[in-house]
C-alpha cells in the first residue's frame, strides 16, 4: 500500500485539478508541563485537550512540540515510534503543535490533524502527514491532499472539510502555541522527557534512548 501511495496521491491531485547526552539532559530542566492523567488518543486536562499515546502509569513521558512540515520532525517520527515499541508500557507519548511561520503549509497540516482527531484518528493522521511530508509540502493546494488522506483513513470527508475550518481545531493549535511561547520555544522538534528538555544533539534514536534511560534511573532513585 505504502509503495503505491505517492501514485494514488498524484492521481487524486490530477483528477481534482482537472475537475476543479544524559548530563546535558539533567541540566536542561524546565518548568513542569501540564499533562493529563488520561491515556486516550485525545485527553482533556481542564479545558485543554492533549494528544496522548501510552499508559497512564508509564514512568517516562516524552512530550514533542512538532511542526508537520519540519523535515527534522519527520526524520524523528520513525525513531520515536520505534522507541515506543521498544519501551512498551514504560513510555508515554504526547504531541503538541508548534507550526513555524516559515513553513507555508504547517498550520493547515496541524488543522488537518485536529480535524482527524475529531473523528478519532489523530495519531493515524499524525503518522501519515510525517510519512508523506515530501509530497504535500510541495503541493499548490494541500487541502486536496489532506482530504485524500482523510479518505484513506476512512474519515467522513465532508465532516473533515468542515472541521478543518472549525474554531475548535484552531483553538487546539493555538493552545499548544501559547504553551510553547510560555516555555520560550521557537524551534522544532523540541522534546521534553519527564520535564527535561532534550538537547538538539540528542534528537535521534540513540540520544533519546540515553535520555529515557536517565529518566528511568531518576525515577528509581526517587
Amino acid at each position: 500500500m505504502k509503495r503505491y501511495l505517492p501514485f494514488f496521491i498524484v492521481g487524486t491531485v490530477a483528477l481534482v485539478t482537472l475537475a476543479s547526552g544524559a548530563l546535558l539532559y539533567r541540566a536542561k530542566r524546565l518548568p513542569a508541563l501540564a499533562i493529563p492523567e488520561n491515556s486516550t488518543t485525545s485527553a482533556m486536562g481542564g479545558t485543554e485537550m492533549v494528544h496522548v499515546r501510552g499508559r497512564t502509569d508509564a514512568p517516562v513521558t516524552l512530550v514533542e512540540f512538532g511542526d508537520f512540515q519540519c523535515p527534522p520532525c519527520a526524520t524523528l517520527a520513525d525513531p520515536v515510534n520505534k522507541l515506543e515499541q521498544e519501551y512498551h508500557s514504560r513510555l508515554r507519548l504526547v504531541f503538541r503543535h508548534l507550526p513555524l511561520p516559515n513553513h507555508k503549509h504547517a498550520r493547515e497540516a496541524a488543522l488537518a490533524s485536529e480535524a482527524a482527531s475529531l473523528q478519532g484518528r489523530f495519531w493515524e493522521m499524525h503518522d501519515l502527514l510525517y510519512r508523506e511530508q515530501s509530497v504535500w509540502s510541495k503541493a499548490p493546494d494541500v487541502r486536496v491532499l489532506f482530504s485524500a488522506y482523510a479518505g484513506m483513513l476512512g474519515l467522513n470527508i465532508d465532516r473533515f472539510k468542515k472541521d478543518i475550518e472549525s474554531e475548535q481545531a484552531k483553538a487546539r493549535v493555538k493552545s499548544d502555541e501559547q504553551q510553547a511561547l510560555a516555555l520560550g520555544l521557537a524551534n522544532t522538534p523540541t522534546i521534553f522527557i519527564n520535564d527535561h528538555r532534550v538537547p538538539p544533539a540528542q534528537l535521534n534514536h540513540s540520544g533519546l534512548r540515553v535520555a529515557i534511560g536517565a529518566a528511568m534511573n531518576e525515577k528509581v532513585l526517587k
